[in-house]
């Protein structure tokens, strides 16, 4: 992989990991899920509200890991 492709994916990577945590806040309501996980979305009563959480908070895993393998 070139430079200039590892710069792109890394700014990619990092556009979808503001994405996942900007949607996380507004759907919580609060930052706490940074350090509750799982357990700031077992709160939620809206099921819908619950399930984009997951979603994001899946999406903001994924992209913290691939930015620990990449460097």
């Amino acid at each position: 992989m070139s430079a200039f492709q590892l710069k792109s994916l890394q700014r990619r990577l990092e556009n979808l990991s503001n994405e996942a945590k900007n949607e996380l806040d507004r759907t919580c309501g609060h930052e706490l899920w940074v350090s509750l996980g799982f357990d700031a979305f077992d709160n939620l009563d809206d099921p819908e509200r619950r399930a984009t959480a997951n979603y994001y908070y899946g999406q903001w895993q994924t992209v913290r890991e691939l930015k620990e393998v990449l460097g």
